[in-house]
């Protein structure tokens, strides 16, 4: 054989069928002939099927596919036994085996692999933003953010941020300190997207006596008296009240809670927006 042609053809990008095809041809000698792939994406229609049939025809090629649609799928099948062309159905074994052993009916919808694969990278982007921005390491990230957290140590603003990016949304954390100045572009953002994690005294003063015991220190330190935690608490509804954003009380809330809480606030926001921009 001089030339060994193989035609890709699905309804969706063909990647798949194309890494299954080049992983068989990797197991022969790759000057044994030359060999040629050409890919097909996005066969949607009967009209599509018949085009790749007859350039298989045209060219003496081996159609390798992948068709999700079970009435494409049937009419490639049809046509390439009625032109007696070798080829190799790669979905269709698997999903029939697939259907019996689920007992349940397919999306039979193309692309649902490369979805998923967009999402599981959306959502190591949004982790890696979160490590990025933490704690307010760079403010230039606070126009990149889908949430911004505010709030004085101790909040779990770290935590949150975290369990967020798990749910794909970037998220920057900012502490409020009394002797830090807040970054300027924070007054820029739309204060929907940002987010006040506010506690009581009590809870405040208890856990930073309890993190000072863990670091061997000693639970009379400034960093948990009450007057310090006052000053950050008034500093902290100061700020809150220039920006004019929404502020939850997570002084009795586990990190899941307050997650969840703050997704539904951002959502919403993220609707009204969406209204208001329709509407007007």
């Amino acid at each position: 054989m001089d030339k060994l042609n193989i035609i890709v053809a699905s309804d969706s990008v063909g990647e798949t069928a194309e890494l299954v095809a080049r992983a068989g041809l990797s197991q022969f000698k790759p000057d044994q002939c030359e060999q040629d792939i050409t890919r097909y994406p996005y066969i949607e229609s009967f009209e599509n099927v018949d085009e790749v049939v007859q350039v298989a025809e045209d060219t003496n090629s081996i159609i390798v596919y992948t068709l999700v649609k079970p009435e494409i799928r049937k009419y490639m099948e049809t046509q390439i036994r009625e032109a007696a062309i070798k080829s190799v159905d790669i979905m269709g074994p698997l999903m029939r085996i697939l259907t019996d052993e689920l007992e349940e009916k397919p999306f039979y919808e193309p692309g649902l692999v490369h979805r998923l694969d967009e999402a599981y990278f959306n959502k190591i982007e949004a982790i890696e933003f979160a490590v990025k921005y933490d704690d307010g390491k760079d403010p230039k990230g606070i126009a990149k953010a889908d949430i911004i957290l505010l709030g004085i140590s101790r909040t779990s603003k770290t935590p949150l941020s975290q369990y967020l990016a798990h749910k794909s949304y970037k998220v920057l954390n900012i502490p409020v300190v009394p002797e830090v100045t807040p970054p300027d572009n924070l007054f820029d953002v739309d204060p929907n997207k940002i987010i006040a994690l506010k506690i009581s005294e009590e809870k405040l003063n208890k856990i930073r006596k309890e993190r000072l015991k863990q670091l061997g220190l000693g639970d009379s330190a400034r960093y948990a008296t009450e007057q310090r935690i006052r000053e950050e608490l008034d500093y902290f509804h100061t700020l809150v009240n220039k920006i004019g954003c929404t502020v939850i009380d997570v002084s009795d809330k586990a990190i899941e809670e307050t997650a969840n809480d703050i997704v539904n606030i951002i959502d919403q926001n993220n609707f009204s927006d969406l209204k208001k921009e329709i509407d007007s």
